[in-house]
């Protein structure tokens, strides 16, 4: 998806700087393709449809005459085309199906070195066959252009928002249900944030999200409400992309916004759904600019693995993270602001 996307296009300016004048192309899922326009490091994008044939997908990139295929998914399917390329060097994660068809494999059990967390580390991990001195990290980047960053910053004038006051983007809605954080509980968070910042509050959300965004908002405090601009919202990633450029942080749900946001340099206060393990995903967490909580923070006994944990169950330790026992840690990230 979109956190994985982004995370992986630091691979494109490890090989850049070893090999200069190589061909990099990065096959994606189509509607990922925003977070990695204008990259310099890398060459051209597949871009991938959910219903595209992946008959037709093996013979293009068979056709390339890729020298390294380098397979960071490393599901079933992906594997297939990572077998078929005719790659002289074909590197991927370790599984029963990808060492068949693999010349490289690499476990994906680490624990992170530095701050850049196990998703970083992991993935340059996979570069050991082509470099000799790997990176210990980098950090994913998003590059926008002038145009679209002057244009989020009129959308804001447009709706008085001068910048006098912080402004904070709200990640309300989880990529899926069981990603949400409860709503009255963000309401409660949005109820703090407000009555310590008094900033301007955007929502991350599209136009088809309205109906949980207006519930959403009729949970929150009246004065919290007059400092909530409903009137902006993205059409598209590009759009978040900018807005959030103008951003002091990034509060909500852990997924793509919050790396997107980390991708932007902004500061992120992110909350996890319990049946996410942690550590695989925060990366370049400090205690100050990038923050997180997980059920595991407060209630340490919480020990069962968490691919184990179903939607039932997920949704019950989500409400035992009731806000009380944020606001100290959120308290102190806002100061930080």
């Amino acid at each position: 998806m979109i956190g994985d996307v982004l995370t992986s296009s630091i691979l494109f300016e490890a090989l850049r700087k070893e090999y200069p004048t190589a061909q990099l192309d990065y096959l994606i899922y189509k509607h990922t393709t925003p977070v990695v326009e204008n990259n310099p490091f890398i060459n051209n994008i597949i871009p991938f449809g959910r219903h595209q044939s992946y008959s037709g997908l093996a013979r293009i990139i068979r056709s390339e005459k890729y020298n390294v295929v380098i397979d960071v998914l490393s599901n079933f399917k992906t594997s297939i085309l990572t077998g078929i390329s005719g790659a002289a060097v074909r590197i991927s994660y370790d599984k029963v199906y990808t060492r068949r068809v693999s010349t490289h494999v690499f476990s994906r059990k680490m624990e992170a070195k530095t701050n850049a967390g196990e998703a970083i580390e992991k993935r340059l991990r996979l570069l050991t066959p082509l470099l000799d001195d790997i990176p210990l990290e980098i950090k994913p980047k998003i590059y926008l252009k002038n145009y679209e960053i002057e244009k989020a910053a009129k959308t804001l004038k447009t709706s008085q928002i001068s910048g006098s006051r912080k402004i904070i983007m709200a990640s309300v809605l989880g990529s899926r249900r069981e990603k949400t954080y409860p709503l009255p509980y963000l309401a409660k968070l949005l109820d703090h944030i407000v009555e310590i910042t008094d900033a301007d509050i955007l929502f991350n959300y599209i136009p088809i999200q309205q109906s949980y965004i207006d519930l959403f908002y009729d949970l929150c405090k009246t004065r919290t409400q007059k400092n909530i601009h409903l009137d902006i919202y993205r059409q598209n990633i590009r759009e978040f992309l900018s807005l959030t450029y103008h951003c002091d942080a990034l509060i909500g749900n852990e997924g793509g916004a919050i790396n997107m946001a980390k991708a932007l340099n902004i500061p992120t206060f992110a909350i996890y759904t319990p049946m996410i393990n942690k550590s695989n995903w925060n990366i370049y967490e400090d205690g100050k600019r990038n923050v997180s909580v997980h059920i595991e923070d407060y209630y340490p006994y919480i020990t069962k693995p968490k691919h184990k944990i179903d939607k039932r169950t997920n949704e019950a330790l989500y409400f035992q993270l009731v806000p009380e026992l944020i606001f100290p840690k959120l308290t102190k990230f806002l100061k930080n602001l």
